[in-house]
């Protein structure tokens, strides 16, 4: 009953998200920016393997961190790692012509953070046919058409976030007989992750929130667009003077999260997150705001993808299909246990 149960959520969150998406689509039209070629982040050394990165969005905190983990996975093993990515999570199209340019330049094998779960599908099953090793990081895709993901366990991400949400309004001094809100701004509607991340927050809270909280159903679908993920939060809080706490996703809403509610001075607004962004690192630090993040461990992702890859090329087999690589849930009271330090020095 519980799986069903979670099955038709997830139908539901996807239809709320479509619907956002197709508002928010006509809202932002900007013209995309020329994916660069791609460049080697490691020494390159003639006769070594040939690695191709492909991460969601360049120019980021969590995937220059990603980029880092490959980089010194492939000086460590002995391979070449060459990197590029899109400027926008929704940018499927713009992955796709980057795989399409690992198979021309003779990738031996590709680590690949899919924009699309969906559409990106029938290519990596097409590169995965040719025997070329395909290695997801952060996001899987709707396929068995692929070596292994190294991932975190999102719904289990979504439940903590909820656990953290509900933790830190009651912290907060919120009645459970008090009305009160929780709105939800997402970065896309297509991607695995934050539906599975979304889903395990509503299964979290609607088993464990007081009947008096509710979430807003009018969740904000941003499409990786910060600038436009701040005019929704705002909106999201004029139509809604009894929102309390807010929750984001993935890194780019949590941005957009973390600066509106600094813009606004809304210090009575909880802020729950994804990564370590310098706009949510600014709130946990402050006295002033009540904020939490769910850290990755994107590092590992990726280091452990290019090893991975060196091994499935020189013939290994590899049963499992997904690697859950954990979270780290980090507050401002917990900032500097040295178990979250260590995880914020790779992140």
């Amino acid at each position: 009953m519980k799986k069903k149960f979670l099955l038709i959520l997830i139908c539901l969150m996807l239809a709320v998200l479509c619907a956002c998406a197709q508002s928010d689509d006509e809202k932002s039209e900007e013209p995309k920016k020329e994916i660069p070629e791609f460049t080697p982040v490691t020494e390159v050394v003639e006769g070594r393997k040939d690695i191709y990165l492909i991460t969601k969005v360049l120019d980021s905190n969590y995937w220059d961190v990603v980029v880092k983990g490959a980089a010194e996975a492939g000086e460590e093993f002995g391979c070449n790692v060459y990197y590029s990515g899109t400027y926008n999570e929704m940018d499927w199209q713009g992955q796709k012509g980057l795989l399409d340019k690992c198979i021309k330049q003779g990738a031996d094998a590709i680590v690949l953070a899919p924009n699309d779960s969906i559409e990106l599908a029938q290519d990596i099953e097409a590169i995965h046919e040719k025997g070329i090793p395909v290695i997801l990081v952060d996001t899987t895709v709707n396929s068995d058409g692929y070596d292994i993901c190294y991932m975190t366990d999102n719904l289990l991400a979504g439940n903590k976030a909820a656990e953290e949400m509900l933790n830190k309004l009651k912290k907060s001094g919120y009645s459970e007989l008090e009305n009160l809100s929780v709105g939800i701004l997402v970065g896309s509607d297509t991607s695995q992750t934050i539906n599975e991340r979304l889903a395990g927050f509503y299964q979290y809270w609607t088993a464990n929130a007081p009947s008096c909280w509710r979430i807003v159903s009018d969740i904000k679908n941003c499409n990786g667009d910060i600038t436009l993920g701040g005019e929704l939060v705002t909106s999201l809080l004029d139509e809604n003077s009894d929102i309390r706490g807010l929750y984001a996703t993935n890194n780019g809403p949590t941005k957009a999260l973390a600066q509106t509610v600094t813009d606004l001075n809304r210090t009575d607004i909880v802020v729950v997150g994804y990564d370590y962004s310098d706009e949510i690192k600014s709130l946990i630090e402050s006295s002033d705001y009540k904020a939490s993040t769910i850290l990755q461990r994107q590092y590992y992702m990726s280091y452990e993808g290019v090893e991975s890859a060196l091994q499935l090329i020189d013939g290994a087999e590899i049963e499992t299909k997904f690697t859950d690589t954990g979270v780290v849930v980090v507050n401002r009271d917990n900032l500097n246990d040295p178990k979250v330090q260590e995880v914020l020095e790779n992140n």
